[in-house]
C-alpha cells in the first residue's frame, strides 16, 4: 500500500467467517470469489488470514503466505498490506467459539474510491455506515409478505 494514495482509498470493511469445529472445509470456492471480485476491481484484499482457536482457548494465527495458498488466491499474497495487529487478531478471536477456525478478509470497497475521494474533496464526512444482515432483510420481506 505504500505507493496508495490514502485519500483515494474507499471504505475499509472487514469480515471473520467462523466454522464449527471439524467442518472447516475450505473447498476454494470461496478463494474463487474472492479472485473473481480482485481482477474486476470490485474490492482489493488488505489483509488475509486464517485463525484456529484449540479447546483451551489458545489462538494460532496464520497469513495467507503462511499457508498452502488455494491458487485462485496466490496472486494475492504480493499486495496483501498484513495491517492486523496482534491486539487486533485477539479483538477478533474473542468473538470465536473454542475448538473452531475462522477466515479473516480485510478489504477496501475499491468501487466506492472515487465517490468517497470526491465527496472528501467537496468537504463531505462520512458521519454513518452500516450493514443490513441479509436475515433481516429477509424477515422485512417475509413480515411484508404476510
Amino acid at each position: 500500500m505504500a505507493d496508495t494514495n490514502l485519500d483515494e482509498l474507499g471504505p475499509i470493511d472487514y469480515l471473520v467467517v467462523e466454522f464449527p469445529p471439524g467442518q472447516s472445509n475450505f473447498s476454494g470456492e470461496m478463494a474463487t470469489e474472492l479472485a473473481a471480485l480482485v481482477e474486476k476491481g470490485i474490492i482489493r484484499v488488505l489483509d488475509l488470514l486464517i485463525l484456529a482457536k484449540d479447546a483451551d482457548g489458545n489462538i494460532e494465527a496464520m497469513e495467507i503466505d503462511d499457508l498452502d495458498a488455494v491458487d485462485e488466491i496466490v496472486h494475492l499474497e504480493a499486495d496483501v498490506a498484513e495491517i492486523l495487529a496482534a491486539d487486533d487478531v485477539a479483538l477478533l478471536a474473542e468473538a470465536m467459539e473454542p475448538g473452531t477456525v475462522a477466515g479473516v478478509l480485510v478489504w477496501e470497497n475499491t468501487w466506492a474510491a472515487g465517490f468517497g475521494a470526491a465527496a472528501r474533496h467537496s468537504g463531505g464526512q462520512l458521519i454513518a455506515y452500516g450493514r443490513i444482515p441479509i436475515q433481516a432483510l429477509i424477515a422485512s420481506l417475509e413480515a411484508d409478505e404476510a
